[in-house]
């Protein structure tokens, strides 16, 4: 194999490279329903009521409510099964977690009971934002589509002479692509494979008669994003509350792939064993945002409280790296047929960057997100919430380091079948004793995909794992007890979460047109029980 040094391949690949696509964007995009045992047991729905540290995340207003000091933290215990259904056969898997979830204080100040200024309150959270923990399979016959046409026409268009050197060198080339032509899985018509030639005419070693099959497909991923949040709120006459948040995130992604595809002519013997290949992903880095908002009580005798808020975007700065291994023991004879062959070619991309991952610097810009609530309370034994959130993920956008914007990701961000997501929320809390209470909530979000969505790989894309999931709408409920003593409080809450998606190994582009292998129908369920300890003083 031909080697370069790594330090050029990255300086190049750093300024040249297709980095993440929108289904990236939009998992670093969205936040798991998480908090404190209470606010999640109310479905999150507490812009407008305040009172609960997790406000702070939502409508930073809610931490003006305090009148005292409060510190507490969460446990969290999560499962989630993944079932997955594809031409009549069925795979499931299971990802069982312990999580800190949640940890918090707020310092109430007050200023006094005539001034319009009546309290100054100071507040920090650390929340677990977003768990990316889960674990997924397949296998099937691919209706004659196959992973290597995605390969082929992802180089269409290339003079010859680009593939005489080093592919994974090329800025033209993108890493499918080049790993399927150094296994040979792609390649071209004449018999001299680095002969001249004006325009590439590249062809799948899959020839016609025979039935390519995805032997199997696993993935696994793995990490979190941990969010830090600073409030400054401000209780205005018992009427006005206002609250700003500074929010820091910490984000840490992997996911490892195993794509195995194999090939049957129409009686079902093998040519090959088809080839496999190994993909691994980590993302890494930080983030800041800003999150401002409002509570009012417009009418002075009565417990109405509206809330609004508004999220700036997450301004990530994130380190991608990545490697791939592929195995292949399809052999294509001079005229492009299929053969037997014991003889494997092994293609490493860690023998193209002398033994280190591949790295690439980036930035992602997350949706703005726009947030009105309502809150009542009858006595101090009922209280009612309801919320609206709206976050539009085709504007989320993709940048070089240097601030020049990603105008293929950009684009695709924008066209390539993201929606604006509507999110509604609503709990209820009933204490039918002052120490007791018992809560509820369900929130219910709009699916972020069209069902037309698919991962467009920039043709000098460094990505090798070809997969995507166009998820559904997502339900939440949840059941919650708590109790509250002189100072200590305790809350358990039982969470139960449920998303369809449509699951896709590969997406290729022909004739004008995207070609996929049916769908998988995918289901998560996820089930989590928290545990808030909490003391007010």
């Amino acid at each position: 194999m031909r080697k370069i040094l790594f330090a050029a391949l990255t300086a190049f690949m750093t300024l040249n490279a297709g980095a993440q696509t929108i289904y990236d964007g939009t998992l670093f995009s969205n936040t798991d329903l998480n908090g404190t045992a209470r606010f999640v047991g109310m479905g999150g729905a507490m812009g407008a009521l305040g009172g609960d540290i997790s406000t702070i995340g939502t409508n930073p207003a809610g931490i003006a409510i305090y009148r005292s000091h409060d510190a507490m933290f969460t446990l969290d215990m999560n499962s989630l099964s993944t079932e997955n259904s594809y031409l009549g056969q069925s795979f499931g898997d299971n990802t069982n977690k312990f999580f800190f979830n949640n940890a918090g204080f707020v310092f109430s100040n007050k200023i006094g009971n005539e001034t319009t200024l009546r309290y100054v309150n100071f507040a920090f959270n650390y929340k677990r934002a977003k768990s990316f923990d889960r674990t997924m399979r397949s296998a099937g016959d691919l209706g004659g589509h196959s992973q290597t046409f995605l390969m082929r026409n992802n180089a269409d268009g290339l003079v010859q002479d680009a593939w005489s050197d080093n592919p994974f060198y090329n800025q033209d080339i993108g890493w499918l692509s080049a790993l399927g032509y150094e296994g040979w899985l792609i390649d071209w018509s004449t018999d001299n494979r680095y002969s001249s030639s004006t325009l590439s005419n590249l062809y799948s070693s899959v020839a016609e008669g025979t039935y390519p099959y995805m032997n199997e497909f696993y993935s696994r991923e793995r990490g979190g994003i941990n969010q830090y949040d600073f409030n400054l709120s401000f209780n205005l006459g018992d009427r006005i509350y206002l609250g700003a948040t500074l929010g820091a995130y910490d984000l840490n992604y992997h996911k490892y792939t195993l794509y195995d595809e194999g090939f049957n002519d129409e009686h079902g013997s093998p040519y090959g064993d088809g080839y496999s290949l190994e993909s691994d992903n980590h993302v890494s880095g930080t983030g800041i945002d800003v999150k401002l908002g409002v509570i009012v009580r417009p009418f002075e005798y009565s417990p109405l409280r509206i809330g609004l808020a508004v999220h700036t975007p997450t301004f990530y700065k994130l380190t991608w790296k990545t490697s791939a291994y592929l195995i292949s023991d399809l052999y294509t004879d001079s005229h492009g047929n299929p053969t037997d062959n014991t003889f494997k070619h092994t293609v490493d991309t860690y023998d193209y960057t002398d033994g280190k991952e591949m790295a690439m610097e980036y930035q992602l810009n997350t949706p703005w997100i726009f947030n009105a609530s309502l809150g009542y309370t009858i006595g101090s034994w009922l209280a009612l919430g309801a919320e609206y959130e709206y976050k539009d993920y085709s504007s989320m956008r993709f940048y070089y380091p240097g601030g020049a914007g990603m105008g293929y990701e950009n684009s695709t961000a924008r066209y390539g079948g993201l929606r604006g997501v509507n999110t509604y929320r609503a709990g209820i809390e009933f204490k039918p004793v002052s120490q007791f209470a018992f809560r509820a909530g369900y929130t219910y979000s709009d699916a972020a995909f069209e069902s037309y969505a698919v991962k467009d790989l920039p043709v000098n894309s460094i990505y090798t794992d070809s997969d995507f999931s166009n998820t559904q709408a997502l339900s939440n409920y949840s059941f919650g007890i708590g109790y509250k003593g002189k100072s200590f409080y305790a809350d358990l809450t039982y969470l139960y979460s449920t998303q369809k998606s449509d699951f896709y190994p590969f997406a290729y582009y022909e004739d004008d047109t995207w070609y996929t292998p049916e769908a998988a129908k995918v289901t998560d369920n996820r089930s989590r029980v928290m545990l808030t300890l909490g003391y007010r003083f």
